[in-house]
């Protein structure tokens, strides 16, 4: 279980986050919805040990450091590997790191992207970047998947196609926390959605019990979020009343 309580981070005066508790069991695929700077990242961030917080955030009740942040893997549309290792590079490193790495899942992976094995990391697309960051997140064989907008720039054929697989590929008990701003492209294959706005949690429901309400994932996220249709109300009538 991982469990995020009470945590709070500021950059300077502004609040990040404000008293984020949430609670994921393995076995789940969550997604995390919020507009930009909503403080998806910085949330991510803070579980893996990136940048300071207040508040605890515990894995299986024990804090997370070196002796258990491999069960943790990340993807970042920001790129977290080495620029001048090879794909095959790294699948050496990774193997001598985590006891845990899966060369077959990697393996297959590599091929599903027809990603090149041979040359520096650094040499790929930008698309192939993004591609090769979730490959490596997959392969590290970590309960916990944590993924920031990993897909940022991909066709939409790409990403369809790898959620498809992803759903196919996953143990039972390993989680995916998946950040992104494409929630109809997400809502037919994740089990849970997290909503967060201004740092904080404003929506946590699974997709079973919207099903049961016979409510969409868009539409649950459009009525939790109905502050926007105050501001674009608010705004106008602020600008009508200067013509």
């Amino acid at each position: 279980m991982l469990e995020i309580k009470n945590v709070t981070k500021r950059y300077n005066m502004k609040k990040a986050l404000d008293n984020v508790s949430l609670s994921i069991p393995q076995g789940e695929l969550v997604g995390l919805f919020g507009e930009n700077g909503a403080g998806k990242t910085t949330l991510m961030k803070c579980i893996l040990g990136y940048t300071s917080y207040t508040g605890s955030i515990t894995l299986d009740g024990e804090r997370i450091s070196h002796k258990n942040i491999g069960r943790i893997a990340f993807a970042t549309s920001e790129h977290s590997f080495f620029p001048n290792l090879s794909p095959n590079g790294h699948a050496e490193f990774y193997a001598s790191q985590f006891a845990t790495f899966n060369r077959r899942r990697f393996d297959v992976l590599m091929d599903f992207f027809e990603l090149p094995r041979g040359r520096a990391a650094k040499r790929l697309s930008t698309g192939q970047k993004n591609q090769f960051e979730v490959v490596l997140a997959l392969s590290q064989g970590a309960d916990y998947i944590l993924m920031d907008e990993p897909f940022s720039g991909n066709d939409i054929f790409n990403r369809e196609d790898f959620y498809k697989v992803l759903l196919g590929i996953l143990g039972e008990r390993e989680t995916v926390l998946l950040s992104t701003h494409l929630i109809e492209e997400v809502s037919s294959f994740i089990g849970r959605a997290v909503l967060i706005h201004k740092g904080q949690i404003t929506g946590d429901v699974s997709m079973s019990d919207l099903e049961d309400s016979g409510e969409g994932l868009v539409d649950y996220v459009k009525r939790a979020w109905n502050y926007r249709a105050d501001r674009i109300a608010r705004a106008i009538d602020e600008l009508g009343e200067d013509s």
